[in-house]
């Protein structure tokens, strides 16, 4: 298996690219794989959220030279990103690829799920999962409703289109968002990875959320942006929380170079477009050269060495967008009905009168009506006789299966309503 610090690095000066380079050919929409596509948006968030971290890393730092060294890794981070996210074609509309962000979280959280050897973080990825289903489920109806482009056709059949757990029912009190953190000097090199990967992704799409849902062209779809947008921001610091926060900064940029190399060759192994898979490959080895560096950088300043943080260096199991239906299906099956309290989590049903879930729940969704995400199912309803979906078979939880009106508590409101089936 590849071990990237056996890898000879590149000169880092060798990583800056002209304008030519940068700026990529597009995919095709129409064309496009819609794994090609999801591992673009992911790898977009994870750059993202590594300029992100270099510049906190760099306003919480004192040492101009170590500075200096953030300040070329993160030019190069910033030129990776653009070489990305430029990827995505001038004629797809923003909804069109919020269909993909959601398809993204839906596959990549399941896969996360079952290759966490943690029971405490995979039981964090599972209960997030439902949600960012249920978000797929509410963004495909509105582009059904208002473009009459059925969402089946962007993620062909790689994934369902149906309720998860109902997005009225994931608007939570903020004390319910914080986990326990995760020991990283004890943790699975996978747990790390996992940790890592996840909270960047989750996190670009709140960010991409927040930044372009008011630019929607109606009313409706910018209150369902403006909504999911705050459970993104719930999922952040639920996934933000399970980070280590003992580990040092030059530990934590290990950390992320380490990841970053992971997932490009990860993407390198099974990318179907010629083009893509070179930037896949083109980026590898600018990371190697960051992750060689920053190795370095934690001996000079901390006195460790890289193996101290990453034992052994060799990658594990490559990081797989496939097929995840029946997974999905499964933990909709047996925790459709679970919410957040404080570090755990519960069955709704088995929560105290005044607990604050239902205090929030109150304050937010007094009155449903007024609920994006209720009042686009509720439209597409009215408009063509019942919601839109894209199913294989019929929905495992009974409740969930009527298509002609919205089920607005379970997972909500304390009254059982539901068996394993």
């Amino acid at each position: 298996m590849f071990n990237p610090f056996e890898e000879k690095p590149m000169l880092l000066g060798d990583a800056i690219m002209d304008w030519e380079t940068v700026y990529p050919k597009p995919y095709s929409k129409e064309d496009v794989d819609p794994y090609t596509k999801t591992r673009i948006i992911l790898m977009n968030g994870i750059e993202a959220e590594a300029a992100m971290f270099s510049h906190q890393f760099h306003r919480n730092c004192n040492n101009n030279e170590l500075r200096r060294d953030l300040a070329m890794s993160r030019r190069i981070e910033q030129l990776q990103q653009k070489h990305i996210n430029w990827l995505k074609p001038i004629g797809e509309t923003p909804l069109e690829t919020t269909i993909g962000y959601e398809h993204v979280a839906v596959d990549l959280t399941a896969w996360l799920a079952q290759n966490e050897p943690d029971p405490y973080v995979k039981q964090t990825l599972d209960f997030a999962l439902l949600e960012d289903f249920d978000h797929l489920y509410r963004y495909s109806n509105l582009l059904d409703l208002d473009k009459n482009i059925p969402a089946q056709n962007l993620v062909k059949s790689y994934v369902e289109i149906t309720p998860g757990r109902p997005t009225i029912a994931e608007h939570r009190h903020p004390n319910d968002t914080v986990r326990g953190y995760i020991d990283f000097k004890k943790a699975d090199i996978r747990t790390m990875l996992n940790i890592l990967i996840i909270t960047a992704g989750e996190q670009q799409t709140m960010n991409f959320y927040n930044n372009i849902g008011n630019t929607y062209y109606n009313d409706l779809g910018r209150q369902l942006y403006l909504e999911i947008a705050m459970i993104e921001e719930e999922h952040v610091s639920q996934y933000g929380s399970l980070i280590d926060p003992n580990a040092t900064w030059l530990e934590n940029l290990l950390l992320h170079e380490y990841t970053e190399c992971y997932l490009y060759y990860s993407f390198y192994q099974d990318e179907l477009d010629p083009h893509v898979k070179s930037i896949w490959e083109m980026h590898l080895h600018q990371e190697i050269a960051h992750l060689h560096r920053a190795a370095t950088l934690l001996a000079q300043y901390e006195n460790k060495q890289w193996e101290q943080v990453i034992p052994g260096g060799t990658f594990p199991k490559l990081l797989k967008f496939q097929d995840t239906r029946d997974y999905v299906r499964k933990i909709l099956a047996e925790q459709i009905e679970l919410t957040a309290d404080k570090e755990d989590l519960k069955n709704v049903n088995d929560l105290p009168e005044n607990h604050t879930f239902f205090w929030y729940q109150d304050k937010v969704n007094h009155d449903i009506n007024v609920v994006a995400s209720h009042m686009v199912i509720d439209q597409r309803q009215k408009m063509k006789g019942e919601d839109y979906r894209s199913e294989v078979k019929p929905h495992p939880v009974e409740p969930l299966r009527n298509r002609i009106s919205d089920n607005v508590t379970i997972a909500r409101t304390k009254q059982k309503q539901f068996a394993n089936v």
